[in-house]
């Protein structure tokens, strides 16, 4: 009796057309849509692999951060698409690329308008879908690139990985700025604030050079 149930369930859900897949609908990208859709159609909605189908998509297609996919019994798929978004170029060699929020590069651009991003120290080349930056980096860039546009009206153009403790930041006017992205970046803004309020008025900036703010309670700067 157990083997007729076994097998007459196995016939019901595994080899009964009922199950098999008739629909796969995935909000996003419709040409990641059709390529996400032909590894599934006309399987058994049970025997489809979600994980094994996340993986491969995510490896042959860098632009997608995330895919989520999920059964609608007895024959339909339902998904969506999270592609990543670029917040700076990153520039390797003579190479440009989209960087996301989560330090991946995922897709080569001509156009470099936009905050550059480099790292001297990298030596092995990355391409298209690795990890280029720890994520607590891009976190340290973003916040002090929206700071400095809000409160202090600067704009910087590029951004300089020196190392896990030295972020160089270059504003449009052509000076820097020192960042120790493990230390605490909301005190160190409110020194670039007080020394540029203080010591460093608008006129005099286009003469200089860095203001440092890695140390202490100090912000020494240089002009040319």
């Amino acid at each position: 009796m157990g083997l007729v149930f076994a097998g007459v369930s196995f016939y019901f859900f595994i080899l009964s057309p009922i199950f098999r897949i008739k629909e796969v609908s995935i909000s996003g990208n419709p040409v990641f849509y059709e390529k996400i859709k032909k590894m599934m159609d006309g399987k058994n909605i049970f025997l489809v692999d979600f994980e094994a189908i996340r993986k491969e998509t995510l490896g042959k297609f860098p632009k997608i951060a995330q895919i989520n996919l999920k059964r609608r019994l007895p024959d339909k798929i339902i998904g969506q698409i999270e592609e990543r978004q670029p917040v700076a170029i990153f520039n390797q060699g003579e190479e440009f690329f989209f960087l996301d929020k989560e330090g991946i590069i995922f897709e080569n651009v001509s156009n470099k308008l936009g905050l550059i991003v480099t790292k001297p120290s990298l030596i092995e080349f990355k391409m298209i879908g690795e990890r280029v930056l720890e994520e607590n980096i891009m976190s340290s860039i973003i916040e002090i690139e929206l700071k400095l546009k809000d409160n202090l009206e600067i704009s910087i153009k590029e951004a300089s990985v020196i190392s896990e403790d030295r972020l160089n930041i270059k504003t449009v006017e052509g000076w820097e700025v020192y960042f120790n992205p493990k230390n605490d970046l909301s005190w160190q803004l409110t020194k670039l604030k007080a020394v540029l309020d203080k010591e460093i008025p608008t006129e005099k900036r286009k003469n200089l050079e860095y203001i440092d703010l890695r140390f202490g309670n100090l912000a020494p700067y240089k002009y040319r």
